[in-house]
């Protein structure tokens, strides 16, 4: 669905991105993390053709990108940085320009106006805004805003969806919702592309992850395989108390009724405790959260740079166009 090759972008002696090389798979709910300033957000401006590679190759769907992206464009839905609207319009009203706009590019493909009707609604529906009055988009929270925006991803049932922070600004019910969501799309065929901070959403969500340090790739596996055994067991005991008593200096950790024990035998433990009488609530292998992983492999600190310059110094496809025609 989506692969690039040694991807780069330099914005002038700013190298942002070095040397990209994602594997996004058909099916795949990826995670791409990485610190602020990493080169996330120009990274997927790329992958949607608003900002030329300086180098390296770009397949979405199996198109080359930029030079294929009106063809694969209707079969991606995206939602990068903040969402696009006309402030003075209501949500209803925002979405039904963009699905006639596209109805005008793609023709008979889109249906007919009583069809657009129907994906507007279905979209505000499958983003909680359903019932949505009519007031105008500036009145809308932030929260708001962003199930705004992904419902405009939505409204071409896409068979790809590459989002950037699709959960910024919402509360835990409305994170919960959209992962939910993006679960129900993915299980239906829709491939997901997700760049996100929410290290928890993305472990509970996404089946594969690519992390990203300083514009460098610095991993990319499947989840499954990265949560791997820390070699310690962890153990839940009402007899707490005793559980460290009879394992005699064999606890590294405690807090409360749960203990860390560095024994890679979860059985043996269990075994040992049930025969000295012990209750024991809950036992099994300590495994290394998402957390843990992206630390092990990106830089202290964050912001290191901002993975492109600011937004009135940025370079647009158009004066890259023209920077081209220039040489």
């Amino acid at each position: 669905m989506i692969v690039t090759r040694a991807l780069t972008k330099r914005y002038g002696q700013l190298l942002a991105v070095d040397g990209v090389s994602l594997d996004v798979r058909e099916g795949d709910r990826y995670g791409f993390l990485g610190p602020n300033g990493s080169g996330k957000t120009t990274v997927v401006r790329m992958l949607l053709g608003l900002v030329y590679a300086t180098s390296g190759t770009i397949e979405v769907l199996g198109q080359p990108v930029p030079q294929q992206i009106s063809a694969v464009l209707p079969e991606i839905g995206s939602l990068v940085e903040s969402p696009a609207a006309y402030a003075h319009l209501s949500g209803r009203a925002n979405l039904a320009l963009i699905d006639a706009s596209g109805s005008r590019v793609h023709g008979a493909a889109w249906g007919s106006r009583r069809d657009r009707r129907r994906r507007v609604h279905e979209a505000l529906d499958w983003v909680g805004l359903g019932g949505i009055d009519d007031r105008p988009v500036r009145k809308y929270s932030l929260g708001m805003r962003q199930r705004l925006g992904l419902a405009a991803a939505l409204l071409r049932s896409p068979r790809l969806l590459v989002l950037d922070e699709p959960t910024n600004g919402l509360d835990p019910r409305g994170i919960h919702d959209i992962r939910s969501l993006l679960a129900e799309l993915n299980a239906a065929g829709t491939t997901v592309f997700l760049s996100s901070h929410q290290l928890s959403e993305v472990e509970q969500l996404c089946t594969r992850i690519g992390v990203v340090d300083r514009g460098r790739l610095v991993l990319q596996d499947d989840l499954t395989a990265l949560g791997g055994a820390t070699g310690r067991v962890i153990v839940r005991s009402p007899d707490a108390d005793r559980v460290a008593a009879v394992l005699d200096g064999r606890v590294a950790q405690r807090d409360g009724d749960r203990l860390i024990v560095p024994d890679a035998d979860a059985a043996a433990v269990n075994a040992e405790l049930i025969a000295a009488g012990l209750r024991v609530a809950e036992i099994g292998p300590e495994r290394r959260s998402l957390e843990e992983v992206v630390l092990s492999v990106t830089s202290s600190g964050s912001d290191q740079f901002d993975g492109a310059p600011a937004a009135a110094q940025r370079p647009t496809v158009a004066d890259e166009l023209a920077g081209e025609a220039d040489q």
